[in-house]
């Protein structure tokens, strides 16, 4: 299998997450830091089993420097409640560190990230796992998908399953909890949560099979 930056390149070094943390806060890497607040590193355990990667900070995330607090973060955290999952044990982070935008009057409007963007900050994707050491490690979406596996994975036909790359982790690749927010129509909006759901508890099992 073809893997994608954060697994097949080279990645930053350093001899602790928060070291490495510190060296991204400067990063210049590609041209998002331009405009963006502040760079948006991971966060949680140290040792996190489960580890979430997103596609970007939003617009919540830019300016309070937390991944995950905005409107898709809050539904995640709901959803990851549903699913018997306690958020506080895990390791939450992004494709990519910085929020990309268009400006629409006083509105920042997400922008989604190219493959040069994403190629430049899997330099500290990669430090991240390799310093967490998860069992399980959840894609949300497509840009997190391509970050991990390349450009051939899919989320509609690889998602849900357990995914082996010869790494010390699984990979199970679902949607990114931003997707629920743009259905309109309110039947599938709740049968798709519930979908949701189940990868999320897929992910639980796969850790628990992990540490057995």
């Amino acid at each position: 299998m073809k893997l994608g930056p954060a697994l097949a390149g080279e990645h930053a070094g350093g001899p602790s997450l928060l070291a490495i943390s510190q060296q991204a806060e400067g990063c210049q890497r590609c041209e998002l830091y331009k405009n963006a607040t502040q760079l948006v590193f991971g966060e949680g355990p140290r040792d996190a089993r489960l580890f979430f990667i997103g596609e970007q900070p939003g617009d919540r995330e830019d300016i309070e420097g937390h991944p995950f607090v905005g409107p898709a973060g809050i539904l995640f955290a709901q959803c990851l409640e549903e699913a018997g999952i306690d958020r506080s044990e895990c390791y939450v982070t992004n494709a990519v560190k910085h929020f990309k935008y268009e400006q629409r009057g006083k509105r920042r409007i997400h922008s989604k990230p190219n493959a040069g963007e994403i190629q430049s900050c899997a330099w500290w994707l990669g430090a991240e796992l390799e310093k967490v050491r998860p069992d399980v490690v959840v894609a949300l979406g497509a840009t997190a998908t391509r970050t991990l596996l390349g450009s051939s994975a899919k989320v509609t036909r690889d998602r849900g399953r357990a995914i082996h790359t010869g790494r010390d982790f699984d990979i199970l690749v679902t949607i990114h909890p931003s997707y629920l927010l743009r259905i309109r129509e309110r039947g599938d909006a709740s049968q798709e949560r519930q979908r949701f759901i189940a990868d999320l508890r897929m992910a639980a099992s796969l850790r628990s099979e992990a540490r057995a």
